[in-house]
């Protein structure tokens, strides 16, 4: 009789995983990301228990410690063991302290491309104390000004191919009494300093704990500047409570401690910094850094670095599709990919031809209180409702009206959840365990982002600006952005901020800015309605050249359409859903259309042009 409960015990226990499978196909990846979930909230605990808290940097030491003679960064034709990193970054923090007299607490940017200098300086004014503001490197005049005031930051550090765009705002950051340092053995222009020299020359001893010992996880870390609507860049607060969760999505998709991991994106994005750079090091593993992507150059640095992960953005995955086939295409040795905003179609194309790579598709804003991770792999999705997840970061899917462009409302004045398979905006519940930090010196800004009295009187939502749909299996998928920002080429385009350039060209009074979708190609690009002044024409050569001068090769305008009248709203707010349907066919369009051809300015839009780009034949 024992024998019989014996066998029947294990036999029940042998087929429950397959019962389980059958109800749940998902149950084990399910319970894989339970565990991690469980571990992170031991290790987070556990971090901001200790005194003084435990950090990102304390994390890089404790690997510097463990294994000094690693590679961390891999450059070009250069290498950086993680020993070495940490004594080029002490250099750099006692040049820094000595020459800009840098103290705990003090904010200095940073104003330069994809470098181990990046590195190392971030690492020098961690070891000090410091906020680092990360600044966008393709900025210029005003905006660069902005960025580098709102976060009250003291000191500018910017790369040598930087000198230009520094010295053009030059006489503001004298007035302004801030110190300007470029990485160069000599300046040469008086009110800039060079600080290669003094790097070269200082010691690279370790610095004392003490020198940031008042900094908790609740301080600020960083600033990640985002576009917003108010025509300017946004900082978003990054604390070392955040930057920490950033860092651990590569554990949630399952990077190991010997994967070598390839950032090309921007270090100044949240993505390449945070998800990239700070998640290498939480693993210890070796950073493949490089300047900018290139598609005719990725495959062949993987295999010349052994790279096992890359980051992406969806655009960067169509750009690899579209190169010419080859041969060699399978031949390498990565595994996974780490990244959002892949198309479903871009996906099934990319493991067809380069071979068995996983695509782990993540979803998350900067200054957002809430992210998502497609840990089991379905093709199209940004993530999987999980309780854990739930119960910790409380969020809804509510409904929106995209042209009165607010959350609907029930009888009782509470936002209505949307059900499974109904698109809906993700808002996030704000408290303890998902706060929202907001805009460094934006409080308007910040509060535009809240939402109060959601489903009960007093309650607090962060409004992510994203309209999202869940599947009937709890799978979640993105659909499109609220509000007056678009994304292209992977980069956040405030619409506002290009209406304000336009309205500077001489023949415009109006200007309404919005992104178009173009076939084939992700997000949507920019295009302007314009209004012009009386008895003035469209003036090609003046837009061309303003919009060339002053706005970075993403955010100028594509498509000019020139109309009698802008139309607007009952409250006065520019219509640009509808404008966005239209498009840029001149076959349906009938007001005059102008198309920026690269390298010339804008012309006359035909319909060979249309489609040329229609059919993929012209590449945007």
């Amino acid at each position: 009789m024992i024998a019989l409960i014996l066998y029947t015990a294990l036999t029940g226990l042998a087929i429950l995983p397959l019962l389980l499978y059958l109800r749940n196909p998902y149950f084990f990846q399910d319970l894989r990301y339970t565990i991690s979930m469980i571990q992170i909230g031991v290790w987070m605990s556990k971090f901001k228990k200790q005194k003084p808290f435990y950090s990102i940097l304390d994390r890089f030491l404790d690997q510097v410690a463990r294994q000094p003679h690693k590679k961390f960064i891999l450059f070009e034709e250069s290498s950086y063991t993680y020993s070495e990193a940490d004594k080029e970054s002490s250099k750099v923090a006692r040049a820094l302290s000595s020459y800009a007299q840098l103290k705990e607490g003090d904010t200095v940017a940073l104003f330069l491309g994809n470098e181990p200098q990046f590195v190392w300086i971030w690492l020098a004014l961690t070891k000090l104390g410091c906020t680092a503001s990360l600044l966008n490197s393709n900025i210029r005049s005003k905006s660069l000004l902005h960025c580098f005031s709102c976060c009250e930051a003291k000191v500018l550090v910017a790369g040598a191919d930087q000198r230009g765009a520094v010295e053009e705002v030059l006489p503001t950051l004298s007035q302004q009494g801030a110190r300007v340092f470029i990485l160069s053995e000599d300046s040469g222009v008086e009110g800039i300093e060079s600080l290669s020299d003094k790097i070269r020359q200082a010691s690279d001893q370790p610095l004392s704990p003490q020198l940031r010992a008042n900094v908790t996880m609740k301080s600020p870390a960083l600033y990640i500047y985002t576009s917003g609507t108010t025509g300017l860049p946004k900082a978003a607060i990054i604390n070392h409570e955040r930057l920490w969760m950033a860092s651990f999505v590569q554990s949630l998709a399952a990077v190991r401690s010997d994967d070598i991991i390839y950032v090309y994106l921007p270090l100044y994005h949240s993505s390449g910094f945070l998800m990239g750079l700070c998640g290498a090091i939480e693993k210890g593993i070796t950073v493949v850094l490089r300047r900018k992507f290139s598609a005719s150059h990725f495959w062949n640095d993987c295999r010349k670095y052994n790279v096992t992960v890359f980051q992406y953005i969806g655009e960067i995955l169509r750009y690899l599709c579209n190169t010419p086939k080859r041969d060699n295409d399978r031949d390498h040795k990565v595994r996974l990919a780490v990244g959002n905003g892949i198309r479903a179609d871009i996906w099934a194309d990319f493991v067809q031809r380069f071979g068995d790579v996983s695509i782990c598709e993540c979803y998350g804003a900067t200054e957002g209180n809430i992210g998502f991770v497609n840990y089991c792999g379905k093709v199209g999705a940004l993530g999987k409702e999980h309780f854990l997840h739930k119960m910790g970061c409380p969020y809804a899917l509510i409904r929106y009206d995209t042209e009165e462009e607010e959350p609907v409302k029930d009888s009782r004045g509470f936002c209505i959840e949307v059900p499974r398979g109904e698109t809906g905006l993700l808002v996030t519940k704000i408290g303890e365990r998902t706060p929202f930090t907001g805009y460094a010196k934006n409080n308007q800004q910040t509060e535009k982002k809240k939402l109060r009295d959601v489903f009960v009187k007093g309650d607090l939502y962060f409004n992510s600006g994203d309209l999202l749909k869940m599947d009937n299996e709890g799978f979640i998928f993105f659909q499109d952005r609220i509000g007056d920002t678009f994304r292209w080429k992977g980069e956040n385009v405030a619409t506002t901020e290009v209406a304000d350039h336009l309205l500077m060209v001489d023949c415009v009074e109006e200007a309404n800015v919005y992104g178009v979708k173009v076939p084939g190609h992700e997000g949507r690009i920019g295009m302007a309605a314009l209004k012009l002044k009386e008895n003035m024409d469209f003036d090609d050569k003046a837009a061309y050249q303003h919009v060339k001068n002053y706005l970075p090769s993403y955010a100028r305008p594509r498509f000019i359409r020139v109309q009698e009248a802008l139309v607007v709203t009952g409250t006065f707010k520019q219509m640009k859903a509808k404008l966005a349907e239209e498009g840029f066919n001149p076959a349906v369009i009938r007001d005059p259309l102008f198309y920026l051809e690269d390298n010339k300015g804008y012309v006359p839009m035909t319909q060979e042009i249309f489609s040329s780009i229609a059919e993929g034949r012209l590449r945007l």
